[in-house]
């Protein structure tokens, strides 16, 4: 497994007039993992993916993306595909000659014909761009990038305008890749598809990294939470501190969930107390999510 990063950014900036977008920005993606840069609106990740993929120059700051700066287009690009939020096609190509396009663009082979099958769209080879549905052509900006199986892939919402049969098939496809060796850079508004698949997640607020690591390192933070409503009647005193409404529900935060909710579970059996709609569980990546400027 190399050990030089495949992406290396160190102390970026980015400034479009006195709006300062990203600010000092330093993170690295490793060779094989799948990487989650996640942010509020206007964080700057999509400002910062722009750099990285040589679509914008840094106004300071060093790049390096497979070992070359990202302008350096004949040595990077036939290495790197890139999904992004709208591709732009030509409504006039096909959807065969818009994958056969990119290919001779990015200077990527494969099989044409492969890569549509693998996204489904074989029956829709023929037809124009202008006639694919929106989901239709989302696969479509997902075979351009595949194409090739390059080294390095970036999907920015790749699942976006997707039905469930589609993504269970578009990330079946990244699992082989990754499988392969091919490094993933995902951005995506749906947190679970991070939190279930994303190796280590760099989470930005105000063109900063706020706080970078595994999925357990960043709801580490935050504690877990216990909920459930107590009876109307008098109970006796919690073995907890807890937060509770006039309503009766109460609400434990622990840092040690499977301890606290044996004792709370205890309390409960010694003391006949039915503890009603009873939730509890690890904190998840949209409460750190949420947590965010706080």
């Amino acid at each position: 497994m190399p050990t030089t990063p495949v992406i290396e950014v160190d102390r970026l900036n980015l400034t479009y007039g006195d709006f300062h977008a990203v600010r000092d920005l330093s993170f690295q993606v490793r060779s094989g993992e799948l990487y989650a840069l996640l942010g509020t609106n206007g964080a700057g990740k999509t400002s910062t993916l722009e750099v990285v993929e040589g679509h914008r120059a840094p106004t300071s700051g060093s790049v390096r993306v497979l070992g070359h700066r990202p302008d350096e287009r004949r040595e990077v690009r036939p290495r790197m595909g890139v999904m992004l939020q709208e591709s732009g096609f030509s409504p006039d190509l096909t959807v065969r000659e818009s994958v056969g396009l990119v290919g001779r663009l990015t200077r990527r082979t494969d099989d044409v014909d492969r890569v549509l099958d693998l996204v489904d769209l074989t029956d829709r080879a023929g037809r124009k761009v202008s006639q694919l549905s929106g989901g239709e052509k989302r696969r479509l900006d997902f075979a351009t990038a595949v194409y090739g199986s390059p080294e390095l892939i970036f999907l920015d919402e790749p699942t976006t305008g997707l039905d469930i049969q589609s993504r269970d098939a578009l990330w079946a496809t990244v699992d082989r890749l990754r499988e392969n060796g091919s490094t993933i850079v995902l951005t995506t508004h749906y947190l679970e598809e991070a939190q279930q698949r994303a190796d280590r997640i760099g989470l930005m607020h105000q063109g900063t990294l706020h706080r970078e690591g595994t999925v357990s390192e960043l709801t580490r933070i935050l504690p877990a939470v216990i909920r459930f409503f107590l009876p109307a009647a008098s109970a006796p005193v919690l073995p907890l501190p807890a937060v509770i409404d006039g309503d009766g529900k109460a609400v434990v935060e622990t840092f040690e969930l499977q301890k606290d909710l044996h004792l709370l579970l205890g309390w409960a059996q010694d003391h006949a107390v039915e503890l009603r709609d009873l939730q509890a569980g690890p904190t998840r990546l949209d409460d750190v999510f949420r947590a965010i400027g706080r």
